[in-house]
């Protein structure tokens, strides 16, 4: 399913399974975000070790259990943990050897957050169905 309006797009991003990575960036319009849903099989490894310029990277495990290497050290992640690393910490990731590994990778612009949650939302008089 896509959808395009004003104020929202909506993508599906298929069997990720099939897949391996979908990178939401251009599905999505993004302006201040790169966000990609990715599969490694048991066994395999982004095939690089790498860093950002500009861009922290926060990882959120969505199933299985691997390996993460951050400059030089090495641990073990599993479902639910989630992992900052600055843009400079050279990272790499590794399903386990029995499991596959999903993993959400949020990449954003280091020291750009400046309103979040409670300081830039703002309620409004509209409702949806739900909310009577």
């Amino acid at each position: 399913m896509k959808k395009t309006a004003t104020n929202y797009q909506v993508s599906s991003i298929g069997d990720i399974q099939t897949l391996g990575r979908a990178t939401l960036k251009d599905r999505l319009a993004l302006t201040g975000s790169e966000i990609s849903v990715n599969e490694l099989p048991a066994g395999a490894s982004v095939p690089f070790v790498h860093s950002h310029k500009r861009n922290e990277e926060v990882y959120i495990i969505l199933k299985g259990k691997g390996q993460f290497y951050i400059d030089g050290e090495e641990f073990a992640v599993e479902e639910g943990d989630v992992v900052r690393v600055d843009r400079a910490g050279a990272r790499c990731l590794k399903a386990g050897d029995q499991t596959a590994i999903r993993y959400l990778c949020i990449q954003t612009e280091a020291n750009s957050l400046i309103q979040f949650t409670q300081g830039d939302g703002v309620i409004l008089e509209a409702k949806p169905s739900w909310l009577k």
